[in-house]
């Protein structure tokens, strides 16, 4: 059974952890929607042990869960202004009219390479990694993943360039300050007061209530990884329409899941242990930015709300996709 979507309409009375005063959410000239995440402090990153995690995942095999040194040391992190995060990912549609208004060409347009997609007849044994989709091609894009999508689903196959650009002409259009969010307040806001795996908790089947991630209807396509996906079906074999799964305490909409979001920070496998406890921004430089969140096709142990990955800056696949933050005014 499909589950009922929760739109943008059915948050307005969600009560944020600074007071638990409601906010309604704040649409843009886009119609992106909002809401205001209260200053706070929080520990960020994990330190679970592979012995936990494989209880908790005994599907995964043991060298996949000695590989998050990344996500530790665990450590105190105070964001010091409110500051407001999308209730949703950026959607086909309002990408679509950002491009529009805006002459951007997306790079997986202008480079002529394309991006990456879904298609059943491709074998991963034919790529050279193996991957399990087809790409980079002319043939996909932010407009063609390979799979269907209505308006209202996160738009993907888009850089970081790409988001970086939509956040630019957003804040020249709207005098207001638009912006990838930090990957401190991404998990700030993902965690919304918790230090639980995900927002519900820890047990990863409690994600077929709050994320789109790789359950049964998606394994239909990739039936080699059944025992990987949750126990669960969502009836979204692909992408979700925005909204469609429970808003954390916050009041803040697919951070597990759907499609991995593009954050500001350069990825260093040591910042953790040399970041400052005020606004982290990460490391100066370096060759690949962060994403997180976990997608559609992510297993529940990559969806968890410490779990770090990165692309180079001009990558464009077919699971990732773009949440803004938009600055409070001093």
């Amino acid at each position: 059974m499909r589950r009922r979507t929760l739109r943008t309409s059915s948050l307005i009375a969600f009560a944020v952890l600074s007071g638990g005063c409601a906010t309604r959410p704040a649409v843009d000239t886009l119609s992106i929607a909002f809401v205001r995440i209260p200053a706070g402090e929080f520990a960020m990153g994990s330190d679970e042990p592979p012995e936990r995690l494989a209880s908790a995942y005994p599907e995964v095999e043991a060298s996949r869960l000695s590989g998050f040194a990344d996500e530790a040391p665990v450590h105190r992190v105070r964001i010091t202004r409110d500051f407001e995060m999308a209730v949703h990912e950026v959607t086909v549609a309002q990408f679509a009219a950002f491009v529009a208004r805006s002459g951007h060409v997306p790079e997986s347009i202008a480079d002529g390479t394309g991006g990456y997609g879904y298609n059943p007849a491709y074998d991963p044994a034919t790529s050279a990694r193996g991957d399990a989709f087809e790409g980079r091609s002319p043939a996909y894009s932010w407009r063609a993943p390979g799979f269907p999508q209505g308006p209202d689903h996160p738009v993907v196959n888009v850089t970081w360039n790409d988001a970086v650009a939509l956040a630019r002409w957003l804040s020249t259009t709207e005098g207001r300050t638009y912006r990838l969010p930090t990957e401190a307040e991404w998990e700030y806001a993902c965690r919304a007061g918790q230090r639980t795996r995900y927002q519900h908790g820890d047990d990863p089947t409690g994600l077929a209530g709050v994320g789109n991630v790789f359950d049964q209807d998606a394994a239909t396509h990739w039936p080699r990884w059944t025992d990987r996906a949750l126990p669960a079906r969502d009836g979204f074999p692909f992408t979700a329409p925005v909204g469609s799964f429970a808003p954390n305490a916050f009041g803040v909409q697919d951070l597990h899941g759907n499609a991995w979001e593009w954050v500001s920070d350069w990825y260093g496998e040591d910042t953790y242990a040399r970041s400052p406890v005020d606004d982290p921004q990460g490391p100066p430089d370096g060759q690949v930015k962060v994403r997180r969140g976990g997608s559609w096709h992510t297993w529940p142990l990559y969806a968890r709300c410490s779990f770090r990955n990165w692309n180079t800056p001009q990558t464009r696949y077919t699971l990732v996709g773009i949440r803004l933050v938009r600055e409070v005014p001093r």
